[in-house]
């Protein structure tokens, strides 16, 4: 095994381009949240007509995520990412298209492609960056999740303030296209080929042979309870990116501009949260690291839920996004640990496809749910998932060394 306190070139500069893009995919998506009011403008549509418009990035990503873990077992992760790559440029050129030309229909397309390439390439870089991590022996996906939090911090401000000085969206959408098509060459020429491939005679062989492996991992115990794990996490990360906002000002009747503050709030959290915590997973392991989280992340939307002081809410959310932050990462590198690097690309795509099925999926069924009991009630259900949650982190137990685990102390430090 590789010391853990030596990288080579090669892996150091692999490492810094899946930062990297994960840095330019937070940028991208951010941009788009942020000029979704320019963009509805723009098509003079009608809320609902813009849900609609919306409904393609949820059609695209989870096209994406159910295709990329067979892709990636059959032509490994670089071709996969560059695909994803690919995609989300093209998507955000035929957005910025559709919103300059003022057609619903092209920006559907477009944010059907730009989900599309978000999926594929996020579960690729999933199984990347558990591959560098165990190379290297230190935590490696919380931070490259960071990586995707601190983007939509830059790209949420650099959208407010193309907004305020009324930029086209066109051109902005445009210019974030340029920034991570660069990003996608450079991380392309930087990651290996075949990362998460399977020999043909142990692999797919066929879509049904595809499938039947896909399902095959979760006849393991442990992996169906860190599965359940990253759902809640998920679910709890998820909620906050699409409700939050909404939340405060329908729940505690702030300003649209409060609400989006405090959403920017939690996710400099988050970005801090996953920065953060790699001396915190060596010391003292990811199930106390996430058990912990949960709690704290509980105990954010308690307050986010049940408090009557607008204030102490907006406040709260720093809880929130503090312990939802290590939930995803860390049970994706649960997944894959201690199996041989087929299987761990096996059990680390089926975890991704979970977590990213609850980010992005179930969020939106809460709307259903507001409808009767209003949406700081319906916050509730994140409350009971995440105690449930907090109860089976003992799944995330190591149980072979791994290589974060030889890690001494003194050494903890992200290089």
């Amino acid at each position: 095994m590789k010391n853990p306190q030596v990288m080579d070139a090669t892996t150091r500069r692999r490492r810094a381009a899946l930062f990297l893009f994960m840095l330019a995919t937070g940028v991208s998506m951010a941009s788009w949240v942020a000029r979704t009011p320019a963009v509805r403008d723009a098509l003079e549509v009608s809320t609902g007509s813009m849900g609609l418009v919306l409904f393609g990035l949820s059609i695209g990503s989870m096209a994406g995520v159910l295709a990329s873990g067979g892709l990636v077992r059959r032509h490994g992760g670089r071709l996969v990412i560059t695909l994803g790559a690919g995609l989300l440029v093209a998507g955000l050129l035929v957005i910025a298209s559709g919103a300059a030309l003022e057609v619903s229909g092209g920006v559907f397309g477009g944010l059907a492609l730009f989900g599309a390439g978000m999926g594929l390439a996020e579960v690729a870089f999933n199984i990347e960056g558990a591959a560098v991590e165990r190379t290297v022996g230190r935590p490696v996906l919380p931070v490259l999740h960071g990586c995707f939090s601190l983007g939509t911090v830059v790209g949420a401000l650099l959208g407010m303030g193309l907004t305020a000085v009324r930029f086209p969206v066109g051109w902005h959408l445009a210019a974030v296209a340029l920034a991570v098509a660069a990003a996608g060459v450079w991380t392309v020429r930087a990651v290996p080929a075949g990362t998460g491939r399977e020999p043909a005679e142990t692999g797919d062989g066929g879509r049904a042979g595809g499938l039947r492996a896909q399902a095959a991992v979760w006849r393991d115990r442990r992996l169906v309870l860190i599965g359940l794990i990253v759902l809640a996490m998920a679910f709890a990360e998820g909620s906050a990116n699409d409700w939050l906002p909404l939340l405060m000002v329908d729940g505690h009747g702030t300003s649209a501009t409060a609400g989006s503050l405090t959403f920017m709030l939690f996710a400099a959290a988050m970005t801090t949260g996953r920065f953060t915590g790699g001396p915190l997973l060596v010391r003292y392991g990811p199930a106390a690291v996430v058990r912990a989280g949960a709690v704290v992340a509980a105990a954010g939307v308690a307050l986010v839920v049940f408090s009557s002081s607008a204030l102490l809410a907006g406040a709260a959310v720093v809880l929130w996004g503090l312990g939802a932050s290590l939930g995803f990462p860390v049970t994706i590198s649960a997944a894959g640990e201690g199996a041989g690097p087929g299987d761990a690309s096996a059990r680390v795509a089926a975890v991704s496809t979970a977590g990213y099925a609850a980010f992005l999926v179930g969020p939106p069924s809460l709307g259903f749910l507001a409808d009767h009991v209003g949406l700081r009630n319906a916050m509730l259900v994140v409350l009971v998932l995440l105690g449930g949650a907090a109860l089976i982190t003992g799944a995330l137990r190591r149980r072979t060394a791994s290589p974060v685990a030889e890690v001494p102390t003194a050494q903890s430090g992200l290089v």
